[in-house]
């Protein structure tokens, strides 16, 4: 058996819609670590307005675990599929899960993004987010830093001065 079967890795799980809370809450029940980065939206309904909590990445929630339990993840209820490229499941970069964890415990607003794979690369040099590394936007006379989960195609967005931001 491979080593890298028993180390464990951060893995991103595709969820029926509308089940990241409840695959994250199984998890944590399960003992796998879990990441299910979310953010707060008003939503309006016809009578009122309410803030709610909401996944930042809409079907998918992050487990770490070693390669050979994944039977036992893929059994949890609300689970669809291990992320991977073709038909072999991939691992999720520390560094972009780290990433994650650092802004959504920032102060700063952020917010889910169209997956860019274009633009320019750059990394923080100073500030609460500083040392983490993204790509560069424009937008409204603001920049923004836009962190990727290149394997499902998610981003996330934080306005940014581009003074604190140098080229990779």
């Amino acid at each position: 058996m491979p080593e890298t079967d028993v180390i464990p890795l951060w893995y991103a799980v595709r969820t029926r819609s509308r089940h990241e809370k409840q695959v994250r809450d199984r998890f944590e029940a399960l003992g796998i670590e879990q990441l299910l980065p979310t953010v707060r939206r008003l939503n309006q309904w016809k009578d009122r307005k309410k803030e709610i909590e909401c996944p930042l990445f809409p079907g998918y929630c992050f487990g770490r675990f070693p390669w050979e339990e994944r039977l036992s993840v893929l059994k949890v209820a609300g689970v669809v599929d291990i992320i991977g490229s073709g038909s072999h499941p991939e691992s999720i970069p520390e560094r972009e899960i780290e990433a994650i964890k650092v802004l959504i415990t920032s102060t700063l607003p952020y917010d889910s993004h169209p997956y860019l794979r274009e633009g320019m690369s750059v990394e923080v040099v100073r500030g609460p987010l500083e040392g983490l590394r993204g790509v560069l936007l424009r937008k409204d006379k603001r920049h923004r830093l836009v962190i990727s989960v290149h394997l499902i195609q998610q981003a996330a967005s934080v306005e940014i001065d581009a003074g604190d931001v140098v080229s990779v």
